[in-house]
């Protein structure tokens, strides 16, 4: 009899049911099995137990071992303090399917005189045939999971490898009734996909695609959780359009086991996570030109490529892609000496280094080298330019296509979603014109549906108008202007609309790395570029010194101060650099408080004019004689008048005693009435001048 072990003192104790089924697919599609344990109530009572309890906190769980069964943690917690006095299952795998948990549980029972019963019979683990017998069902148990297990993903890895395992595709692909996958025939679908495709390959990065999406509200398809096949379109998030450019499918390729599962111990217990990704060449099956694709392989491949280099905070040896910023060769440069690529440090006022500091970080390790970012960055400029000289028409006209082609592809999602909307418009008007009139509560219903579809027609239209009403500016420009712009490569370069992201990228296409260093003797940076193509080329530099930046004085500017230093005061010194039109470091005319400021800082004398020598300008000569600056000009280049000039474009040094001398005065009387007619006297207006160079 099944109720020979079961004496009084188990019945003054709680009897558990333990319900379990092992995944929520069972749990909704074998609710018969769930029905018969729950039953087991039934027998508990026909046992004696009036109120036995019934756990089903573990429905949908595994007892693998490697899920966490709050139901069974609970009821051992039970067994243990000597609660319980019988434990109901349907069979001895409902427990647990690994020999960790039923063997301590079982030693648990025996100990505490805990009964188990099962549909066929009740088992004392104190008496050692009862425990023998369970504890070969356990072994039985946790060998059976290990053969399904073993068997059945055998089965799957062989289907999967000829390519005929069939399992939920991603939006845009779907099975054929023989097993082939196909394009989604929606047009709409083909072009939603095939337009995030070729973004990517022109925006760089699936942010800037997602960005772009979302300003312009294109919808992307995706798959609906209850109805897997079905196709329901909303605004794209960023895991959508990376789950899209990741997808080999759309490559054309049949790939299986791309994740795997890890587990790791965490608070004693064995977990298991899924969902890692793992490298191609470990994928479980991979078939190229599988079936028909939105893209080729190789476009797929280097789509990966450029996720990777968009990955700028998983590891250091590898280049980056451009993000913008200051700095054209942020992620290209490369440590000559330890080989990590250098890193981008800005300082004040927008100051920007690149430093090779990854040792000093990780090691404490001295620092490699460090140089500042503008002489390598003007360098290697003018080498791209240099390169792309030859191709930049053909590179604009391709580019003008391209900026047309991604113009086109806006519109015609936009139109084809405003198609598949005229078609949901007419659908809930079939469904409100096929109602009888008199049911109001579904053709309230109806109508409401109705209204909306036509509210959504009426949005689109006016999307549509207001795109095709504002023209691109990159669609209408002729073959002179980009031909204008391709022999002027530097000024488009140089112009401040030019974005640094689109430059990086340029720099990208053209050169694989630069293999940077320096040296102390001579003081230079030494950049060995390694070209796209396989060439090779170095390029050196000096390095700045101590003060050596963009926005210094020139040599020529300081020279002039200088020279002009003591013997003139600083608005003449100011008026004669502006007529040399020399300019400040930052490209600001002269005033007399700048070159108060730059002679102070060459730490040179301040004008005096109590201990100058009394000179005269030309114009106080002009006064003195009083005839016109021009007389006074003249008789200087006819050397009847001794002056002098600091340099030209100085103002001219004339001594006054020579101007009261009659000499100079009847010559002067002569010049203003035309008598002075010597060999090479002409006399200019004073208006144009010949400045030679310093």
């Amino acid at each position: 009899m099944m109720t020979d072990r079961i004496t009084a003192t188990h019945l003054q104790r709680a009897a558990i049911v333990y319900v379990r089924q092992s995944s929520p697919e069972q749990v909704r599609n074998h609710a018969e099995s769930t029905r018969i344990q729950i039953g087991l109530r039934d027998k508990a009572v026909a046992f004696g137990w009036h109120n036995p309890v019934t756990i089903v906190d573990d429905l949908g769980i595994s007892a693998g071992g490697f899920a966490y069964r709050a139901g069974f943690q609970h009821m051992a917690a039970e067994v243990s303090l000597g609660h319980i006095g019988i434990i109901l299952c349907f069979e001895a795998s409902r427990l647990s399917r690994n020999s960790k948990d039923w063997a301590q549980l079982f030693e648990v029972c025996g100990h505490l005189d805990t009964l188990v019963a099962d549909l066929d019979q009740v088992y004392d683990l104190a008496l050692p045939d009862d425990r023998l017998i369970l504890g070969v069902k356990g072994s039985v148990s946790e060998y059976e999971l290990s053969l399904f297990r073993q068997r059945s993903q055998a089965a799957i890895v062989a289907k999967a490898q000829r390519g005929a395992l069939t399992f939920t595709l991603p939006a845009g692909l779907s099975w054929t009734p023989d097993g082939q996958i196909e394009l989604n025939p929606d047009r709409r679908v083909q072009q939603a996909i095939r337009m995030v495709l070729d973004k990517l390959s022109a925006l760089g990065s699936v942010r800037q695609v997602l960005m772009w999406l979302r300003d312009e509200r294109v919808s992307l398809p995706t798959l609906e959780s209850e109805r897997p096949r079905a196709i329901t379109w909303r605004l794209p998030t960023y895991r959508m359009v990376l789950s899209m450019v990741r997808s080999p499918f759309y490559a054309g390729a049949y790939a299986f086991g791309r994740r795997e599962s890890r587990t790791r111990v965490v608070d004693g217990r064995a977990t298991r996570t899924s969902g890692h990704h793992k490298p191609m060449a470990r994928w479980t099956a991979l078939i190229r030109d599988h079936h028909p694709g939105y893209i080729s392989w190789e476009q797929f491949e280097r789509n990966q490529r450029l996720l990777e280099e968009n990955t700028h905070m998983k590891g250091t040896m590898t280049r980056k892609a451009g993000r913008g910023g200051q700095c054209l060769l942020a992620g290209l440069l490369r440590c000559a000496r330890c080989g990590r690529m250098l890193h981008v440090m800005y300082g004040r006022r927008g100051y920007a280094r690149y430093e090779c500091r990854q040792a000093n970080r990780a090691e404490a390790a001295p620092r490699c080298i460090g140089f500042g970012a503008r002489r390598p960055d003007e360098t290697v400029s003018a080498e791209i330019l240099a390169v792309a000289q030859g191709s930049a028409l053909q590179a604009a006209i391709e580019a003008g296509d391209l900026a047309e082609q991604h113009h086109h592809d806006q519109h015609r999602a936009l139109a084809l979603e405003l198609e598949q909307a005229h078609y949901q418009a007419a659908l809930a008007a079939r469904r409100y014109e096929a109602v009888d009139p008199d049911n109001r509560l579904v053709a309230t219903e109806l109508e409401a549906r109705w209204n909306g579809a036509l509210a959504r027609v009426a949005e689109l239209e006016d999307r549509l108008t207001a795109q095709g009403n504002v023209a691109p500016r990159f669609v209408h420009v002729d073959r002179d202007t980009l031909e204008s712009l391709a022999t002027d490569l530097r000024s488009v370069w140089d112009a401040p609309s030019s974005e640094m992201r689109l430059k990086q990228r340029i720099a990208r296409l053209l050169i694989h790395e630069i293999i940077a260093n320096t040296a102390e003797d001579p003081r230079e940076i030494v950049l060995l570029i390694h070209w796209a193509g396989g060439r090779h080329s170095e390029l050196r530099m000096p390095r700045p010194t101590a003060g050596d930046h963009r926005h210094r004085t020139s040599p020529d500017a300081e020279g002039v101060v200088r020279r002009m230093a003591g013997a003139w005061s600083d608005p003449d010194i100011a008026g004669s650099l502006n007529r040399l039109r020399l300019r400040t470091g930052a490209g600001n005319t002269w005033t007399p408080s700048r070159v108060n400021s730059l002679r102070q800082r060459l730490r040179l004398v301040d004008y005096d004019a109590t201990r100058a020598t009394p000179r005269l300008t030309l114009n106080q000569a002009a006064d003195r004689l009083g005839v016109g600056s021009w007389v006074v000009r003249g008789l200087i280049r006819c050397g009847l008048l001794e002056a002098t000039q600091v340099l030209p474009c100085a103002p001219w040094q004339i001594d006054p005693e020579t101007l009261d001398t009659d000499a100079i005065r009847t010559a002067a009387k002569n010049v203003v009435r035309g008598r002075h007619r010597g060999p090479g006297s002409r006399i200019g207006d004073g208006h144009n001048l010949e400045i030679p160079g310093i």
